[in-house]
């Protein structure tokens, strides 16, 4: 699985603009159980990203995914500005100490992002956040890297393992959040920043097939 810096663009950008065209989906699946503003929040942050994309520093890919992440930290607001603010800070972090990106370094970068989100918002798996649906999804890359898959059965095996692990945060009651103070009541719903992830990887995985085949 090789990746270039343009690959890493193309799917901050794709990440940008499903944030932005999903804002009332998020904020609507965010006021069953918290304060609704999820959606809002991050299509706020993330259309600065689209608006400034074209002056992004481009020096390198951990330079690139650090510039999002001040935008993203300055311009979201709640728990979720931070939150992802983090994620993009820390993958960036091992992007910039990589010479080559390749499948394991992606690992590593979504392992570094995910240590990041459990750091700032105190969260681990099973408390009924994104990271219900990143960990998994990051465990079936690793594998499917280690087995030498090419880009796209990685992607879409990402995707399904996303949109299931989200889905199934359904039967968890929120511990972490605005929603954890619903209780018992938090559960039967899926957490919205989960949801969140398993919209945003299908789309990636669905714009690099369509990106591969206009490239063919």
């Amino acid at each position: 699985m090789a990746v270039e810096q343009a690959d890493v663009e193309f799917v901050v950008h794709v990440i940008a603009q499903t944030a932005v065209d999903n804002e009332k989906y998020f904020g609507d699946l965010d006021s069953v159980v918290g304060d609704g503003d999820f959606g809002y929040s991050l299509a706020r942050g993330f259309e600065i990203v689209l608006a400034d994309w074209d002056t992004l520093d481009r020096t390198d890919a951990g330079t690139f995914l650090q510039k999002i992440a001040t935008i993203i930290t300055s311009r979201i607001g709640g728990t979720s500005g931070p939150i992802w603010g983090t994620a993009f800070l820390r993958a960036g972090g091992v992007a910039k100490k990589s010479e080559t990106l390749d499948g394991t370094v992606i690992v590593e970068i979504l392992t570094a992002a995910i240590e990041g989100v459990k750091a700032r918002g105190g969260a681990e798996v099973g408390e009924k956040t994104l990271l219900d649906a990143v960990v998994p999804m990051r465990d079936t890359i690793a594998i499917l890297v280690a087995q030498g898959a090419g880009d796209q059965v990685v992607l879409d095996a990402a995707a399904t393992t996303a949109r299931t692990s989200a889905e199934a945060t359904s039967v968890l009651q929120a511990r972490r959040g605005r929603a954890s103070y619903t209780g018992e009541r938090s559960i039967g719903s899926p957490d919205a920043g989960a949801i969140a992830v398993a919209v945003i990887v299908e789309q990636i995985a669905e714009q690099w097939r369509q990106r591969a085949t206009a490239s063919a």
